[in-house]
């Protein structure tokens, strides 16, 4: 995971997914458990190639202020895709893939972000070549795909390989002028015997047919991108930063156009990638590569003059040095000998030093002179500037190799049970074993390589793999920043690791800290770069972003889900490995043996709740669970609630992990390995767990031919993601649970029948899509939906009997109703409300002030659109988001309405943090849009973000209302902390954003 200055704490990216959004790179945890991927789209504040946009790390969004999707903005989104769910082709191919298909459109393009079957194949057996069979499936369609024969004969099949399964996985670009499209595309999965498995990646309809040249260079580009991060003043590109042209498409309907994407590490800030505009430099996308072992710790602040431990340095000098060996020419023979452990110091199993040989297993050059191999690099970076100082590289030691003595330091808290590697007090101590840690990471990483290259993981270097040869081997950071405070480390670089991952081809960056006590917390004076789990589990980061991506091979892995199975998957890859190696006890008697943290280490100040290995109910001790989620294995419907602040990627990983461990549990490691693992190559982008779900079934019917079915769902049934679970998206913090297996074939089926009425005149209401499909949450199933005909009646034919958990009823201007149905016989009636001022109903914006940033997603219609999007400008003129220059949005209602309730949901977006959602505000109504008459006027704070706000109304003001005027005044920079004249870097001292203005009422009459 790159590196992450935040002590504890999830390398926050700066913003939370779009909910539907198109972008294979879309976002992940918000907050400390941010999205790592947003589309910031507005122009840079000031000068389009010299002044950040958005928010650097380190500021309010960076600490837990990126906006999480609201559950009505989720179903909005979801609802938006009423007409393209009615394509022919769309419903025909619903048909044809049966009970257990999988048909998923995207709401930003409206076409497929997934297509599959769960018990077998989207074609038969064929010998044809596997590029070829994937493009005539998408010729045959055209609606579902929304390609035409000459736009599917224009891919371009940027990357083919086969995995160790024997499944060949393409991927596809779309491209203009030969610049591949950013996010989007194709991928097709295709097995051995030529049936095709599934097709991902919702491809975008209508490019243009050219776009205009750029007018910035690819280094002006890494520099802005740079500056976004870090802020202003003098910018130092690195070596191994990148820029490469793309095609950006703006969600929400912004025009297509010339950009760079960027890979960039600024100095102690991570490890990002950026889409600037090639015409006018602004950050149109961020998104954040590195990913931390530890959530935010409830108190941070200096841990180097806190240390609760008195202990004495040993000694700094090498010991047991011996004789060098000298070759027939009298130089140095270097052996590649080095004396390492297999878990940790002190463990015991795999706790003592022992003499491996780094260049017989290939890892290490004969001859070498650092650790610089074949796997990768390590290098001690103690200042954090990810370059290689005088003093940083590790060389052999006087008998020419790399084995170099721990040697524990004695004191308070030291050897009972853990040795400790320095002192928290002594300045440089940690001097002392800077070489051993290092040639103990670069033994770690040879080892994980080469256990996930072998099967049945198979994460070989055709499926991107970290490789010298192929340029991306992993550059691992050791003492990360243990000089930065006058030879100790600050708060910021103690407790933590992290590893930041690019598109394949780049080299990735692990960096390891040193753990010692901060205030409140006593923890080993040790170093992370010492343990094997941690090592493996920042390790398997990049396996996951390397499998997980979109078409043009970018980490997908943004959603709220998709970032906790990230965590999840780094702690199980990990811990199934040292139980398979022995080194890890998991009693079959007994709960809580399996553990990411070591015991001793830091048990003040754990990285996880619990252990991996607690089941569902257990009242094991060391299964104790959270205040929020209980005792006991965690459930899906404990999302959100195992962190003491609400939704977290590590927290709530944990389910996903725990899971997974019961599947080891039921199909033994080595199947288990093989299905995760194909699992994540055939996942779609940025998915839920249901996604993945699916995915571990999909891989089952190919390389196990479907035998582990039944235990597959009754592991993910056990754990709340049964048949009938739901999700909205990989963004839905609020899923909600269900512990049934798959309806059996003798399941009763109904015809469910209803009618639909608006809720404030009881008339029939036409054109509104009833759904029990639930394709958008991973619920597999056949085409269950209908359109309400003109006299508010709909019919949808074979339900299974059962609970589906959300159910909706939308579209044509009506705002989304989602209900837990109980189908059991046939009738549902549904009563909907109007919302008035969407745009799908008829509203419109009759005029606005301000700048229109429609090009970047967020123009004035997007308060009024029914979406996630926002209406967002510049907030001039004011000090912290008060006393701005005005700016307004004039909404035409369709129709004079009696306003019975008006909501507002003031939540930023379009890239930006907390800080930017509507703060102060007055709402003005009129019959005609000349006279207005104020309606209300107020405050939003940060209470009132993620949500829709109901504002009373003055008396008098919602009769015969045609015309409402919303003027933003202020924003929540004040609200959240900001202070503009020192913090330039938070959004809201440039924006002013809100998400939805809601109008519910009845006709006027008179």
């Amino acid at each position: 995971m790159a590196k992450a200055p935040f002590s504890r704490r999830t390398r926050a990216t700066i913003f939370t997914a779009t909910a539907g959004l198109s972008l294979a790179v879309a976002l992940l945890p918000g907050g400390a458990n941010a999205a790592p991927g947003d589309p910031v789209g507005r122009p840079a504040a000031d000068s389009p190639t010299d002044t950040p946009a958005g928010s650097p790390a380190g500021s309010p969004a960076a600490d837990g202020l990126a906006p999480i999707p609201s559950q009505q903005s989720l179903a909005r989104n979801d609802a938006r895709l009423t007409q393209a769910e009615q394509r022919p082709g769309v419903r025909q191919l619903r048909k044809q893939l049966g009970a257990q298909g999988v048909l998923e459109l995207d709401p930003a393009t409206g076409t497929a972000r997934q297509v599959a079957r769960l018990d077998g194949y989207l074609t038969s057996a064929s010998g044809a070549d596997p590029e070829d069979i994937a493009r005539q499936y998408l010729r045959a369609h055209p609606d579902v795909f929304g390609l035409s024969a000459d736009q599917v004969r224009g891919l371009t099949l940027r990357k083919q390989y086969t995995d160790v399964a024997g499944i060949r996985h393409l991927s596809f670009v779309q491209s203009v002028d030969g610049v591949p499209v950013f996010g989007n595309g194709v991928k097709a999965n295709v097995a051995r015997d030529g049936r095709l498995i599934s097709v991902l990646g919702a491809p975008v309809r209508g490019l243009p047919s050219a776009l205009a040249p750029a007018r910035i260079t690819g280094t002006q580009a890494r520099r802005t991108a740079v500056r976004d991060i870090a802020g202003g003043g003098a910018v130092s590109l690195g070596a191994s930063d990148t820029a490469k042209q793309v095609v950006y498409t703006v969600p929400g309907g912004g025009t297509a156009r010339r950009a760079w994407r960027t890979v960039t590490a600024p100095d102690g800030q991570g490890m990002w990638l950026h889409v600037v505009d090639a015409g006018t430099g602004r950050v149109l996308y961020r998104q954040n590569l590195s990913s931390d072992l530890t959530p935010e710790k409830p108190a941070s602040s200096s841990s180097s003059s806190s240390s609760s431990s008195s202990a004495k340095q040993s000694g700094g000098e090498r010991s047991g040095e011996q004789s060098p060996s000298l070759s027939s020419a009298g130089t140095l023979r270097q052996t590649g000998k080095v004396l390492v452990w297999d878990q940790y110091p002190g463990a015991r199993s795999g706790g003592k030093q022992h003499t491996r040989h780094l260049t017989a297993r290939g890892w290490l050059p004969e001859g070498a002179q650092t650790l610089d191999g074949s796997v990768g690099h390590v290098y001690s970076d103690v200042n954090d500037n990810n370059e290689v100082d005088p003093g940083e590289e590790v060389t052999p030691a006087a008998d020419g190799t790399f084995s170099f003595p721990f040697k524990p330091f004695t004191g308070d808290g030291c050897g009972t049970p853990l040795p400790c590697s320095w002192d928290q007090k002594t300045p440089n101590s940690w001097q002392t074993n800077r070489e051993q840690n290092a040639a103990q990471v670069y033994y770690f990483l040879g080892t994980f390589h080469d256990h996930l290259e072998a099967g049945p993981i198979g994460f070989t270097r055709a499926a991107g793999n970290f490789d010298t040869r192929d340029g991306d081997g992993v550059q691992a950071q050791t003492d990360d920043g243990a000089a930065i405070k006058d030879g100790l480390p600050d708060s910021d670089h103690l407790n933590n690791a992290n590893m930041g991952t690019p598109p394949d081809g780049q080299a990735p960056t692990m960096q390891m800290y040193l753990t010692g006590s901060e205030p409140g917390y006593t923890i080993l004076q040790g170093n992370f770069g010492d343990d094997a789990a941690t090592v493996y589990h920042e390790y398997t980061h990049g396996l996951s972003h390397r499998l997980v991506t979109d078409a043009d091979g970018v980490p997908a892995l943004n959603s709220q889900q998709s970032g906790a199975m990230g965590e999840a998957w780094s702690d199980w890859y990990a811990l199934d490995f040292l139980n398979n190696e022995g080194l890890l006890k998991d009693g079959r008697r007994t709960d809580g043996d399996v553990t990411l943290d070591a015991p001793g280490w830091s048990d003040e100040l754990p990285a996880r709740s619990q252990a991996l290995d607690c089941p569902v109910g257990s009242t094991s001790a060391k299964c104790h669970g959270t205040a929020g989620a209980g005792p006991g294995g965690y459930t899906y419907g404990d999302y959100g609630k195992i962190a003491s602040r609400g939704p977290e990627v590590h927290g709530d990983g944990e389910i996903w992990g725990e899971t997974l461990w019961d599947l080891r549990d039921a199909l033994g490691s080595r199947l288990t390995e093989s299905l995760v693992t194909r699992a994540m190559e055939l996942s779609p982008v940025n998915p839920s767990f249901l996604d993945q779900r699916n995915a571990i079934l999909q891989a089952d019917t190919v390389v196990n031919g479907g035998r582990a079915h039944a235990r597959v769902w009754q592991v993910f049934a056990h754990r709340g993601m049964g048949w009938f679970a739901a999700a909205l998206t990989g963004d839905d913090t609020r899923p909600d649970e269900d512990f049934s297996l798959p309806p059996g074939p003798n399941t009763p089926v109904v015809t469910l029948t209803g009618k639909v009425t608006d809720d404030e005149a009881g008339t029939p209401v036409g054109g509104v899509t009833v759904s029990i499909s639930g394709h958008s949450s991973g619920f597999p199933g056949a085409d269950l939906s209908a359109v309400s005909a003109a006299d508010g009646t709909y019919a949808i034919r074979n339900v299974p009997e059962g609970t589906y958990r959300k159910v909706y009823a939308s579209g044509n201007g009506y705002e989304p109703q989602i209900r837990t149905l109980t189908v059991t016989s046939g009738g549902a009636d549904w009563t909907v409300r109007r919302n008035w001022s969407a745009s799908s109903g008829g509203a419109e914006v009759a005029e606005f002030s301000g700048v229109d940033y429609s090009d970047f997603g967020c123009g004035p219609a997007g308060l009024i659109d029914m979406s996630a999007s926002v209406w967002g400008s510049d907030a001039k003129g004011g000090t912290n988001g008060t006393g701005v220059d005005p700016v307004h949005n004039t909404v035409r209602l369709p129709a004079a309405v009696d306003v019975s309730d008006l909501r507002v949901d003031p939540t930023s977006g379009c890239g930006d943090d907390l800080t930017a959602s509507l703060g102060d505000y007055r709402i003005e109504t009129s019959t005609d849009g000349t006279t207005w008459a104020t309606a209300a006027e107020g405050h939003f704070g940060p209470a009132d973000t993620g949500r829709e706000n109901a504002v009373p109304l003055n008396t008098g003001t919602g009769l015969n209302v045609r015309y409402v005027r919303v003027t933003m005044l202020g924003n929540q920079a004040v609200d959240n902390g900001v202070n503009c004249a020192q913090d330039s870097g938070p959004s809201g001292c440039d924006y002013l954003d809100m998400t939805e203005l809601v109008v519910h009422g009845r006709p006027h009459q008179g």
